[in-house]
C-alpha cells in the first residue's frame, strides 16, 4: 500500500513539474507560435502588391515572412487602405502593419515603430514633355497629386500656391499625372522608379530621386507586446544576411546601412477631448457639406431630365428604341457606381490618349457626369412606373377632347404621375446625397473626403467619422422632411378646404 501511494505521489509530481515547465516556457514569450494579423495595402509595388492570382508579393511581404520565420510566429495578411491602417492598429483590429509606413514623429505619438527596415525618400514625378518643373521650388502654384496620409501629402502642403489633390493609392495619383490632370506627383522614389523601369508608366520621369531621407518601420499599437518580437526577428534577419538577399532580389543592389535603434521612441500625443476636437474641426467639415450639396443638387437635376426622357422612351412602341433604353438602365443599375466613376474619370481619358486624342476631365464634371448617369437609370424606372400607374381612361378622355399624344402626356398624364413619383424620387435624392461620398476616390474634397484628410493628420478616426455620419444624418433628415412637405403640398386631398 505504501509503495502504491509513493508511486502515485511521484507520478503527480512529475505531471505537475512538466506543467510548470510548459507554463514557464509559454510565459517567456507568449507570442511564439501565435498568428499575428498583419495589415498592408497591396497597391505599392515593389513593396506590397498582388500577383495575377491574387497572392501578395513584394519586398515588404518577403521581409515580413522572413521575420515571422526568424521569430517563430505565423502571419495572417489583411489588406487595408493606407489611411485606415493606423486607425486599425489603434482599434487593435490588426496586430502589426507593414506597408512602407514612414517613421515620423507625429505617427510615433500614435503607434510604436520597429527599428527601421528600409531607407527611402520622396521624389517628384512629372511628364516627360514637361520642361517647367526641375526642382521642388518650381512646384509653386502647380497642381500636385499625392496619396492621402503619406509624407508626400505633408510635403506638398508646404508648396506655396499649390493645388494638392489626394488619392487613395499611389497608382491613382500617377494615373492622374499620366492623364494630364496634374503637373507633378510627390511620391516615394523607389515606387515611382519601379513603375517607370517596369514599363508600367510610359511618358513619366523623375527629376529628383530624394527630396528627403526617410525610413520605413513596422508599426504596432502603443505598448504592444508584439513590438519586441518584431524587433527580435528583424535583427536576426539583418544579421544572418537574409535581408541582403531579399533586397538584392527586388532592387538589384546592396542595401544601405540602417539605424539599429527605433526612431522617435516614447512619443506621446497630447490628448484633446472628443467634443472639443469636433468643435475645432467642424468649420472644415462644413466646407465639405457645401461641396456635397452642390454635387447632389446638380446631379439630381441632370438625372431628373435624363431619367424622365429615358423613362418615356422606355414606353415607346418602337422596339429598338425601347431596347436601347432598357440596355442603358440595365448597365447603370447593374454596375457599381464606384466603377463608373473610375471609368469616366480615369478610363475615358486613358483610352482617348491611346487613340491619339487628349482629354482632361475636371473632377466636378466627372463626378456630376457619373452621378447623373447613374441616377438617371433609377429615375427612368420611377418615371416609367409613375406613368403606367395612371389609369388608361385618362388617356382615352384626353384623346376624346382632341389632344394629341404629346399634349396628353404633358397636360394630363405626367402631372398626375409626378405627384405619385415624389416619394421614390425623394428616396433617390437621399441615396444620391450619400453616394456623393464615392466621388472622394478621384480626389474631390466633399464631406467624406474632408473627414479622411482630417483623420490622416490626427488619427482620431472614431470621433471624426462619427461627426461625418451625424452630418450626413442631418442632411438626409432635412431632405426627407422637405420631400414630405412637397408631397403634402401637391396632394389635393390633404389641402385645406377654401370656403367662398
Amino acid at each position: 500500500m505504501v509503495k502504491f501511494l509513493l508511486g502515485c505521489w511521484l507520478r503527480w509530481c512529475l505531471v505537475i513539474g512538466l506543467s510548470c515547465c510548459l507554463l514557464a516556457s509559454c510565459s517567456v514569450n507568449p507570442s511564439v507560435g501565435k498568428t499575428l494579423r498583419v495589415a498592408t495595402e497591396p497597391a505599392f509595388p515593389p513593396f506590397e502588391f498582388q500577383q495575377n492570382g491574387g497572392e501578395l508579393q513584394g519586398f515588404s511581404i518577403d521581409l515580413m515572412k522572413a521575420i515571422a520565420t526568424a521569430a517563430n510566429f505565423q502571419i495572417d495578411f489583411q489588406s487595408l487602405p493606407f489611411d485606415g491602417i493606423i486607425p486599425a492598429l489603434q482599434a487593435k483590429t490588426v496586430d502589426v502593419a507593414i506597408s512602407s509606413i514612414t517613421i515620423t514623429q507625429e505617427r510615433s505619438k500614435t503607434v510604436d515603430f520597429s527599428r527601421p527596415y528600409f531607407k527611402a525618400g520622396l521624389a517628384i514625378a512629372i511628364r516627360t514633355d514637361n520642361q517647367e518643373i526641375n526642382s521642388f521650388e518650381s512646384l509653386q502654384n502647380k497642381k500636385i497629386a499625392v496619396q492621402i496620409g503619406t509624407t508626400g501629402a505633408e510635403t506638398a502642403k508646404t508648396v506655396p500656391g499649390a493645388q494638392v489633390s489626394s488619392f487613395d493609392s499611389a497608382p491613382l495619383a500617377l494615373q492622374e499625372l499620366l492623364n494630364g490632370n496634374v503637373d507633378a506627383v510627390i511620391n516615394d522614389a523607389p515606387v515611382t522608379l519601379y513603375a517607370i523601369n517596369t514599363g508600367n508608366l510610359q511618358g513619366i520621369k523623375v527629376i529628383q530621386q530624394l527630396l528627403t531621407e526617410e525610413f520605413y518601420g513596422i508599426a504596432t499599437a502603443k505598448n504592444s507586446p508584439y513590438l519586441s518580437l518584431i524587433n527580435q526577428g528583424l535583427t536576426k534577419v539583418l544579421k544572418t544576411g537574409n535581408y541582403q538577399q531579399i533586397y538584392q532580389k527586388w532592387f538589384k543592389s546592396k542595401p544601405p546601412v540602417l539605424p539599429e535603434k527605433t526612431l522617435f521612441a516614447n512619443q506621446n500625443a497630447p490628448t484633446l477631448n472628443s467634443f472639443s476636437l469636433i468643435l475645432q474641426l467642424l468649420p472644415n467639415l462644413l466646407t465639405g457639406v457645401l461641396v456635397t450639396l452642390q454635387l447632389a443638387i446638380i446631379s439630381v437635376f441632370f438625372g431628373l431630365i435624363g431619367g424622365s426622357f429615358i423613362g418615356i422612351v422606355r414606353l415607346s412602341a418602337i422596339k429598338p428604341v425601347q431596347w436601347l433604353a432598357r440596355t442603358y438602365i440595365d448597365f447603370f443599375r447593374g454596375t457599381p457606381l464606384l466603377v463608373q466613376i473610375f471609368m469616366i474619370y480615369f478610363g475615358i481619358p486613358a483610352l482617348l490618349q491611346e487613340l491619339g486624342f487628349t482629354l482632361s476631365l475636371n473632377r466636378l464634371v466627372a463626378g456630376v457626369m457619373a452621378l447623373s448617369l447613374n441616377s438617371a437609370a433609377y429615375i427612368a424606372e420611377i418615371v416609367r412606373a409613375g406613368i403606367q400607374s395612371i389609369e388608361i381612361g385618362q388617356t382615352e378622355a384626353a384623346r376624346s377632347l382632341g389632344l394629341n399624344s404629346v399634349q396628353t402626356m404633358r397636360h394630363v398624364i405626367f402631372p398626375q404621375a409626378f405627384r405619385r413619383m415624389i416619394p421614390p424620387l425623394g428616396n433617390e435624392f437621399i441615396s444620391l446625397l450619400k453616394d456623393t461620398s464615392l466621388v472622394a476616390v478621384i480626389g474631390f474634397e466633399e464631406l467624406f473626403r474632408k473627414g479622411q484628410l482630417i483623420v490622416a493628420e490626427n488619427y482620431r478616426a472614431f470621433e471624426i467619422y462619427a461627426a461625418v455620419a451625424v452630418i450626413y444624418l442631418c442632411l438626409t433628415l432635412v431632405s426627407s422632411q422637405a420631400v414630405s412637405r412637397l408631397e403634402a403640398w401637391m396632394n389635393p386631398g390633404k389641402k385645406p378646404n377654401v370656403k367662398i
